[in-house]
């Protein structure tokens, strides 16, 4: 992609943080009794100015000619992974293949999953490493536990 106020070409694969996902994905594949649910990125990545940024533009400290290139980030949306692990998640219980499921993630899209688990008798542990859950979610779980240790905030 080509960021919209410079113009300059960025290849994302090549950053720090693609490295590090690609590093992470690799060591998480050869786990035993782990499994990885990869999607895929939307095509409609779009770029978009920062919330903080665009807090000054409405305040009028800032104009658009004060943008830099930093001031801006792509908005990207993963796509079928949550289905892929509900899908799972709905075969291993049905199957009787596993008698506990953790899951790491906290988005409201697992509740029709989690609810089969639980009616089907299988303890359901989620891991929303810290984040927020929605409430709609919470009640179809059996336990919240959270491994990874809490991000410090930057100050």
């Amino acid at each position: 992609m080509h960021n919209p106020i410079t113009q300059k070409a960025i290849d994302f694969s090549k950053t720090e943080e693609a490295r590090f996902r690609n590093a992470l994905h690799s060591e998480l594949l050869n786990k035993r009794k782990l499994a990885v649910r990869l999607g895929h990125l939307s095509d409609d990545a779009q770029w978009t100015i920062k919330p903080h940024i665009i807090r000054d533009l409405i305040k009028g400290k800032a104009t658009l000619e004060d943008l830099d290139e930093s001031d801006v980030k792509v908005n990207t949306r993963q796509k079928g992974v949550d289905m892929r692990i509900g899908v799972d998640v709905t075969s291993l219980t049905l199957k009787q293949q596993v008698n506990q499921i953790i899951l790491i993630a906290g988005d409201a899209d697992f509740v029709p999953a989690a609810k089969i688990a639980r009616r089907e008798g299988i303890d359901f542990v989620l891991d929303p490493m810290w984040q927020r859950i929605p409430s709609g979610l919470r009640e179809h779980i059996d336990g919240l536990r959270t491994t990874c240790p809490k991000p410090q905030k930057n100050r």
